[in-house]
């Protein structure tokens, strides 16, 4: 899908080139009230074909022509991040590795600045001591955290919350436990918010049950209007897009009255570029807006 050139495209001289991507946007920037949110797992590293060496600028033009409101990311490391910084021009971030510091994974989350002012942030681990660095439980493969931020609408005046987690991909009752200390940290947020993530689980999940009994909407099943089928978001360097389980997820939940949050648009990006996936997920994107028009 979206083949422009081959793989092994090469300049006159010989010396490899980029990859270039293919296709047009999903969604594209969006103007106030909307805010767009894309959760995308960037995949921390690969072989050589799949490197970040080789798949950063299918990222860095993907993430570009979305311009997203908030860019929610897993599995990116603090060096992958930096250079995902520099490629997008007015971006601010938030960023803990899951060991501490800069080290191992995170769930860094990144916004326009032009847009959104911070007020609030924190990290949670998902285990039964939350505030302990680097802490697991549940049998969980690896640790696992959450990462959140309370923004201002610099256009609006209006504020929500944002958190971004990656649940284990072993463990199912870690996955629900992870999910259940999610629900309880959307809980105290009085106002609207959005949990986006890797759930490493499909909607039919117990995690997912957990969410939803919690409170929170899946925004797929929420938005007036889908872009594009329920992909599998899992491609496994895949370049064609195929059904299957969509463990990439944004869910969104309501504040009072003047600060209910809409789900207009919601879709699944397969762009890709000489037949490489920038990643082994596709981003799911959704746009929203908060109070009634």
């Amino acid at each position: 899908m979206n083949v422009l050139r081959t793989a092994a495209s090469q300049d006159p001289a010989g010396a490899p080139q980029s990859p270039v991507l293919g296709g047009a946007p999903l969604f594209g920037p969006v103007e106030p009230p909307y805010v767009q949110l894309m959760t995308y797992n960037l995949k921390s590293s690969g072989a050589a074909e799949h490197s970040w060496w080789t798949r950063r600028p299918l990222v860095k033009d993907l993430v570009r022509a979305e311009r997203p409101t908030v860019l929610c990311t897993q599995e990116g490391r603090f060096r992958q991040l930096m250079e995902l910084r520099e490629d997008l021009d007015g971006y601010d971030w938030v960023h803990l590795g899951r060991l501490g510091g800069s080290r191992s994974e995170s769930t860094a989350i990144l916004w326009d600045a032009s847009r959104l002012a911070p007020l609030d942030y924190d990290h949670i681990w998902l285990s039964r001591h939350p505030d302990r660095i680097g802490s697991r439980a549940w049998r969980s493969g690896t640790v696992r955290m959450l990462t959140w931020v309370r923004f201002e609408d610099k256009a609006t005046g209006k504020d929500f919350h944002v958190a971004n987690v990656h649940l284990d991909h072993r463990s199912e009752k870690a996955r629900r436990k992870g999910a259940a200390l999610c629900r309880d940290v959307m809980r105290r947020f009085h106002g609207p918010a959005v949990l986006a993530g890797d759930f490493n689980c499909a909607p039919d999940s117990r995690a997912h049950a957990v969410l939803t009994g919690g409170g929170l909407a899946d925004a797929w099943a929420a938005a007036t209007e889908r872009l594009t089928p329920d992909w599998g978001t899992f491609n496994r360097w895949r370049p064609d897009p195929a059904a299957g389980p969509r463990i990439d997820w944004i869910m969104v939940k309501s504040g009072p009255r003047r600060q209910e949050l809409t789900v207009h648009k919601a879709g699944v990006n397969a762009r890709t570029g000489d037949g490489l996936t920038p990643s082994d997920h596709w981003p799911v994107q959704a746009v929203f807006t908060i109070g009634r028009s």
